[in-house]
């Protein structure tokens, strides 16, 4: 990847988009909401055929033989259409846990930081759960359980495809925000025209391109420095890429019936995944000092 699509690229994006148009709409999204910690296994299945999880397998063992560039694709799209379940730990699977790949097993793993998403719909957990205790959740799409004292090794792959979703969730909160700004009136002119509102849609777009840029340079480079830059820079966009659209939309995105707090919760939750935070600012650090040390 090239920071310019291939014609591949662009059909696999579009691909995923359409798909989760047609089946994760925002009916589908608002359903989900209101049976909180229930997984569509029947979707689950759908995503295992359209190749979701097995993306990364060789054509050889009954993948789709495509790499990390491929996979961040399709995992901005999923943070886009904020797509409920344990994705991460179910694509990290295919190949080792049966039934993973084609969609038939959903996976559930701990994470360095002792998490588990979804505990209670997994078939399988990848780590040591024994203990886990379930937690209040902000996000009603993602149940979580913790384990205490748990050590699991972070993986640079989930960190990455971390990053993506919250990627593409910043990519949402932008569109979000744009469409409210311009449908928006206020003493007679669209709000986008006032010059507070429009400072706000550049700083999301500006936080989600440079995010972008980060999260196709990790894919490709693959170096754990690369990938603990874009999953700060990804969480940061998230994060403050909701808080802004919330701005943009007043009392409104507030309330239970608009989307944009859905946003904001989930990139809450993704960022208290392993790899974020204070742990990716010090794997950083001590590559940047091993750089000028060198």
């Amino acid at each position: 990847m090239r920071f310019r699509l291939t014609d591949d690229q662009r059909a696999l994006r579009d691909g995923v988009r359409g798909l989760l148009a047609r089946r994760f709409d925002r009916t589908a999204l608002r359903s989900a909401v209101d049976r909180p910690g229930r997984l569509d296994r029947t979707l689950w299945r759908e995503l295992g055929a359209a190749g979701f999880f097995a993306l990364r397998l060789p054509e050889a063992d009954g993948g789709v033989g495509l790499g990390l560039p491929e996979a961040v694709l399709m995992f901005e799209e999923a943070g886009r259409a904020l797509l409920p379940g344990p994705l991460v730990a179910t694509h990290l699977a295919a190949g080792r846990v049966p039934g993973a790949a084609d969609g038939e097993t959903v996976v559930a793993a701990v994470d360095g930081g002792g998490l588990v998403e979804w505990l209670a719909e997994a078939d399988v957990v990848c780590g040591d759960a024994e203990g886990a205790r379930p937690l209040r959740s902000v996000d009603p799409l993602t149940p979580l359980h913790r384990v205490p004292d748990a050590a699991a090794a972070v993986d640079p792959v989930a960190v990455l495809l971390t990053a993506a979703e919250q990627l593409g969730t910043a990519t949402r909160a932008c569109e979000l925000a744009v469409q409210h700004a311009r449908a928006r009136e206020q003493f007679g002119r669209p709000i986008g025209a006032f010059q507070a509102v429009k400072h706000l849609c550049a700083e999301l777009l500006v936080r989600a391109e440079v995010a972008r840029a980060a999260v196709y340079a990790a894919a490709v480079t693959a170096a754990p420095a690369d990938i603990a830059a874009a999953r700060l820079l990804a969480d940061e966009a998230a994060v403050r890429g909701a808080r802004d659209c919330l701005q943009v939309h007043g009392g409104m995105g507030f309330t239970w019936e608009a989307d944009v707090h859905l946003l904001l919760k989930r990139a809450w939750v993704r960022g208290r995944r392993a790899g974020g935070g204070a742990a990716g600012e010090e794997l950083l650090a001590a590559e940047l000092l091993s750089g000028a040390a060198r």
